[in-house]
């Protein structure tokens, strides 16, 4: 049985090592930042959402594509919540980078 420990150390390891940078960027920050304080129902929709692919992911992060119901509110909460130093919001420079072909969207 996995300890609560395990769990979040799982967890963050996941969320920084998606297979896309893009995703590696969006989900690393917000892991270190919230994994600690979530509840038990919160910890288990976010396990739910890191079993899904990147390229899935990505559309619905931002916002190009309708998230499943049952991620629509993580989702919303983890995009606008993300800055990067010098760059703004994912929502504002994500896009950017996809652009640039450095992932298709």
């Amino acid at each position: 049985m996995e300890t609560p420990e395990a769990r979040l150390k799982r967890m963050a390891m996941r969320s920084w090592r998606r297979g896309t940078k893009e995703m590696d960027l969006v989900l690393g920050p917000y892991a270190d930042a919230t994994l600690a304080g979530m509840g038990p129902e919160k910890l288990d929709l976010y396990d739910s959402l890191l079993e899904e692919n990147d390229q899935d992911l990505l559309p619905w992060v931002l916002g190009q594509f309708p998230a499943p119901a049952h991620l629509a509110d993580l989702l919303a909460e983890i995009a606008p919540a993300l800055v990067i130093p010098g760059r703004g919001t994912v929502a504002a420079w994500l896009p950017a980078v996809a652009n640039q072909g450095i992932c298709r969207l």
